[in-house]
């Protein structure tokens, strides 16, 4: 299976680029959540200039963040700084914009952003709507300023559910999805996928990639999988699940009791309620960043077992195969501990 790293935008994350690039990795990937992290555009144009294999993608952007003609030109400006290696993942922007207090886009909403950055990246007129009104935009120059010949490759968040993996058929997109690491999840959204690009010109068996996010961490000597280190090194996936929990309490019930516990003590050490309408300032602080030693007893080993991989290299490795198995192309991991280490572990385990 290929490799790549998802990390947030911040100064010098151009320098963790060359290093993916050194070890092989396929791609690199930068987090769009305003308020949250830095912008994912500047960090990418730095990246751009210091590397020159390595595909370069945003994961993931919103028609709920951005308007189709700003993200189009920002994508096309990318392709300009490196030629055919730009990955445009969208989504409905499900945590950048509950990090706002609001409720994250549709799916029809999601489509028509998906189709409106395809044509505009290709140098084909959309249209473009802003209430009453509606007009056929395009890149009214190019050459120079956009690169809208070479191509770029879209993919599509999905989680559990089929909707959006259906917007990849209908769009023939990519797939990409968070902490998704059971096979039959994968198998069921590769046949949404399949099914929605019947009826469509599209090839409902094209070669469209599919990726999943989430950390690694391979157990050294007698090491527990619950060590401390472990849960360091998976714990920002988890406290974000967590924090989506609290968010959202139709999910929260949708867990065991151990994990509706810590969603509980969560909320209460954050010192907000699930119903508070200013929770999000209270939860989305740090956001996958590196965990604090104190919520470490939140990260359970139930959590880490369902979003993360922890295990020694062959049992990795075998969980990897039947991920591969079920049609993940790629592994992207987001290292928070220390990023090169974590980077080269991540190579190492895939040769």
């Amino acid at each position: 299976m290929r490799a790549g790293v998802v990390v947030a935008a911040h100064p010098g994350v151009e320098d963790l680029a060359v290093q993916a690039e050194e070890l092989g990795l396929r791609s690199f990937w930068v987090n769009d959540t305003p308020m949250v992290h830095g912008d994912p555009f500047v960090a990418l144009s730095l990246c751009a200039k210091a590397t020159r294999r390595i595909r370069l993608g945003i994961g993931v952007t919103s028609p709920a963040l951005r308007s189709a003609p700003a993200a189009a030109s920002a994508f096309a400006s990318l392709n300009a700084l490196a030629p055919g290696r730009i990955i445009c993942g969208v989504g409905t922007g499900n945590t950048a914009r509950r990090a706002l207090g609001m409720q994250p886009t549709t799916v029809a909403a999601l489509e028509n952003f998906t189709a409106a950055l395809q044509d505009l990246c290709a140098g084909r007129s959309t249209e473009y709507r802003e209430g009453d009104r509606v007009r056929d935009i395009r890149f009214l120059h190019a050459g120079a300023h956009v690169n809208t010949t070479d191509p770029i490759e879209f993919v599509v968040a999905a989680l559990h559910g089929p909707k959006a993996a259906a917007v990849a058929g209908r769009r023939g997109a990519g797939l990409i999805s968070f902490g998704l690491l059971d096979p039959t999840a994968w198998h069921a959204l590769h046949d949404a996928r399949r099914q929605a690009a019947h009826g469509t010109l599209r090839d409902p068996d094209s070669s469209a990639d599919s990726y999943v996010v989430t950390a690694l961490h391979v157990l050294r000597g007698n090491e527990d999988s619950d060590s401390d280190a472990a849960r360091d090194t998976t714990g920002h996936l988890v406290l974000s699940l967590l924090g989506f929990a609290a968010d959202t309490p139709a999910v929260a019930g949708q867990l065991g009791p151990d994990e509706r516990e810590a969603v509980r003590q969560l909320l209460d050490r954050r010192g907000t309620t699930a119903t508070a309408p200013d929770r999000y300032i209270k939860l989305y602080p740090n956001y996958l960043g590196r965990i604090a030693p104190q919520d470490r007893d939140l990260v359970l080993p139930s959590l880490m077992n369902s979003v993360a991989l922890v295990g020694t290299r062959d049992g990795l490795r075998t969980r990897i195969t039947a991920l591969e198995q079920a049609g993940v192309d790629e592994l992207l991991i987001q290292p928070v501990i220390d990023p090169p280490t974590e980077m080269a572990r991540l190579a190492e385990l895939l040769t």
